[in-house]
C-alpha cells in the first residue's frame, strides 16, 4: 500500500474522529487516502481557523485536536492555533505536505524549513524521511502532544514519500497512569498545612485537565480553605454555588491583595501553569510558602520556589493530603473582591442602560445558557469581564484563551468544541475586531451541521486596547474602524442575524439563538465606559481571609 494509506491507518489508530484543515498539492496522496477513512475530514477557509478548532477540540476532549495544511504558506498559517495550543496546553497534532525531498537541498517554489519553524512552538516536530518511520512518529508525535504536560506535536509529510509503497502497520497505544506522590512528602505537605493560619489555594488549568474537580472541592470543604482560580480553571470549583470559591485572579498586579494572598501564609498551587498569572504577580516579594501539587515538578522561576512538590495524580494527591489532616467545620468568611463581584452583577442585572453594560451582557448570557453549556471567549476587553464575572459552575464550561492569549479563536473555537460535545450548547463571545479575524468560518460551521451561537460586543474599536492607553497615556491611538452590517453579513452566509436596538431585547434574542438549528450571529453594542469603573473597583477592594 502507498504510504500515505499507511500514514491515515496510524491517525485511525490514535482515535482520531476529525481532521481539520484545507487541501492542497502536495497533501494530494493523504487526502485520497481519507476518502477510503473513517476519519471525517472538516474543510476549513483558512488553516489559521483549522488549528483553532483543533486546539479547542484538544483542550476540551483531551484527546489530540489534527490540523492538516499543504507547504509553505499553507503551514504557516497554522502557526498561530499550534503556538496558541502549545502554550495553553491543548493537545494538538498538526500536519503539514511537503515539497518532494528531491527538491528541498535548493532553492525552490513554496519550500521552507518548517521543523526549524515549528520547532520552538511544539514539543515535537520532524520530518518524515523514510516510510518505514511513518508508525513510529505518529505514535511518538500523539504520545508527546498528549503527555503532561500536554501541546503540540508537528509532523513534515513531503509527497514523493506519500507515495512510496510500504508493508507495514501502527504501533500499539500504550496508556498509562501517574503515581502517588511520596508518602513522607504526603505527610510534610499535611504538616506545613496544620501549621498556616491562613493558607489559600490557587488552582489552574492542570486541575482541569487531570480531571480533579471533585476532589478539589472535597479538599476544600473538608479543610475549609479558599479557593482561587485562573482564568483557564473557571468552573474547577463552582462559583456561585460554593461558598470557598473566591472567584477568578489574573486581570492584573492587584489580584495580589484581590485574590488574597497578601494575607495568606501558604498558598497550594494546584496543577498551576505559570504562563496564566505569572508568581511575581502574586508573590512579588518571594515570601509565600508554597505547595506545588501537580502532574509535573514545578519550572524554576524566582518568585515560585516550593516548599515541597507533590508530583502525580493530583486527585489521588488531594484524597492523601486530606488523610493526614482534621476535619474544620468553620468556614472563612468571603473576599472582599467576591462579595463586590457579586454585588457588581446584581445591581446591573435589571440595567436597561444602552448601548448594553458588560455586567448586563453576562447576566444575561449566564441566565441563557445551561450549567454545562461551553462558552468560548475571543479576546479582547471583553475577556476582561468574563474571565471575573463569568460564573462558571463546571470546568470546561468558560474556554479562554490565557497563555498565547491569541485573538479570532473564539469562532473556529465554536465548532471545535460542538464537535466534540454535539450536545450541549455552545456560545463564541467575541469582540468585533476578533469575529472579524476568522469569520469566514461561518461557512464551515454551517456546512458541517454545527449550530452556535456568536455574540458580539461591539464598539468599533479596539476596545481592550483603548482601555489601557488612555489608562497609561490618557489618550487613545488608532484603535477605531469601521464595521459591516453584521446582520447582513450573517445573511449573506445563511446564517442568522440580529440585531440588538434596546438593552431588554438581549435576554430573549439569546433564549431564541440557543434553541436554533443553525448558525445566529447577535450584534450587541456595548458600552466600555464601565471599563474605567471596573479597574476602580477592582484598585478599591482590599481582600482579607477573615474580613468581609
Amino acid at each position: 500500500m502507498k504510504a500515505s494509506h499507511l500514514f491515515v491507518q496510524c491517525l485511525e489508530n490514535e482515535q482520531v474522529e476529525y481532521i481539520f484543515g484545507i487541501p492542497g498539492e502536495e497533501n494530494l496522496d493523504v487526502m485520497d487516502a481519507l476518502l477510503d477513512s473513517k476519519i471525517k475530514f472538516i474543510t476549513c477557509r483558512h488553516e489559521q481557523g483549522a488549528s483553532f478548532m483543533a486546539d479547542i477540540y484538544g483542550r476540551l476532549t483531551g484527546k489530540a485536536g489534527v490540523c492538516l495544511s499543504t507547504l509553505g504558506p499553507g503551514a504557516t498559517n497554522l502557526i498561530t492555533g499550534v503556538a496558541d495550543a502549545n502554550m495553553d496546553n491543548s493537545p494538538v497534532v498538526a500536519i503539514a505536505g511537503q515539497a518532494a525531498t528531491t527538491r528541498m537541498h535548493k532553492e525552490s517554489h513554496q519550500v521552507l524549513d518548517l521543523v526549524s519553524i515549528f520547532k520552538p512552538i511544539s514539543k515535537y516536530a520532524i520530518q518524515i524521511l523514510e516510510p518505514e518511520t511513518i508508525p513510529e512518529v505518529v505514535r511518538k508525535a500523539f504520545k508527546l502532544a498528549q503527555a503532561e504536560k500536554p501541546g503540540a506535536s508537528f509532523i513534515d509529510f513531503p509527497e514523493n514519500i506519500a507515495q512510496m509503497s510500504i508493508m507495514d502497520k501502527p504501533l500499539p497505544v500504550i496508556t498509562s497512569l501517574l503515581t502517588l506522590a511520596d508518602s513522607k512528602l504526603i505527610i510534610k505537605a499535611s504538616q506545613l498545612i496544620k501549621e498556616a493560619k491562613k493558607p489559600l489555594i490557587l488552582v489552574g488549568n492542570g486541575a482541569v485537565r487531570a480531571k480533579a474537580s471533585k476532589n478539589l472541592q472535597y479538599f476544600s470543604e473538608y479543610t475549609k480553605i479558599p479557593v482561587v482560580n485562573t482564568f483557564m480553571a473557571k468552573g474547577i470549583v463552582p462559583y456561585y454555588k460554593n461558598k470557598l470559591s473566591m472567584g477568578t485572579v489574573g486581570l492584573q498586579k492587584g489580584d495580589y491583595e484581590n485574590g488574597g494572598f497578601k494575607d495568606a501564609d501558604l498558598i497550594l498551587c494546584v496543577g498551576f501553569d505559570m504562563v496564566e498569572y505569572h508568581p511575581y504577580l502574586w508573590n512579588p516579594n518571594q515570601e509565600h510558602k508554597i505547595i506545588h501539587i501537580d502532574t509535573k515538578a514545578a519550572e524554576v522561576d524566582s518568585s515560585y520556589i516550593p516548599d515541597i512538590e507533590l508530583i502525580g495524580n493530583i486527585g489521588r494527591n488531594l484524597l492523601a493530603l486530606n488523610e493526614q489532616l482534621p476535619k474544620k467545620e468553620q468556614y472563612p468568611q468571603p473576599f472582599s473582591i467576591r462579595t463586590a463581584m457579586i454585588a457588581e452583577m446584581n445591581k446591573n442585572s435589571n440595567s436597561t442602560d444602552f448601548p448594553v453594560k458588560p455586567q448586563k451582557i453576562i447576566w444575561d448570557l449566564r441566565t441563557a445558557m445551561q450549567d454545562e453549556d461551553i462558552a468560548i471567549s475571543d479576546v479582547g476587553a471583553h475577556k476582561m469581564w468574563m474571565a471575573r464575572l463569568f460564573k462558571s459552575e463546571l470546568p470546561n464550561t468558560c474556554i479562554i484563551s490565557n497563555g498565547f492569549a491569541s485573538m479570532g479563536i473564539a469562532v473556529p473555537g465554536a465548532i471545535g468544541a460542538k464537535l466534540a460535545f454535539p450536545n450541549k450548547a455552545v456560545v463564541a463571545i467575541t469582540g468585533d475586531a476578533g469575529f472579524m479575524m476568522n469569520s469566514q468560518e461561518i461557512e464551515t460551521a454551517l456546512r458541517c451541521n454545527t449550530p452556535f451561537v456568536i455574540l458580539i460586543w461591539n464598539d468599533s474599536q479596539y476596545g481592550l486596547i483603548n482601555w489601557k492607553q488612555k489608562k497609561i497615556f490618557g489618550r487613545s491611538s488608532n484603535i477605531d474602524f469601521k464595521n459591516p452590517d453584521f446582520v447582513q453579513y450573517a445573511q449573506s452566509f445563511g446564517a442568522t442575524g440580529i440585531k440588538i436596538n434596546k438593552t431588554a431585547k438581549l435576554l430573549p434574542a439569546l433564549q431564541a439563538a440557543l434553541q436554533k438549528n443553525t448558525v445566529t450571529i447577535i450584534d450587541c453594542p456595548v458600552d466600555y465606559a464601565e471599563n474605567n469603573r471596573l479597574t476602580e473597583l477592582l484598585g478599591n477592594v482590599i481582600s482579607k481571609i477573615g474580613k468581609s
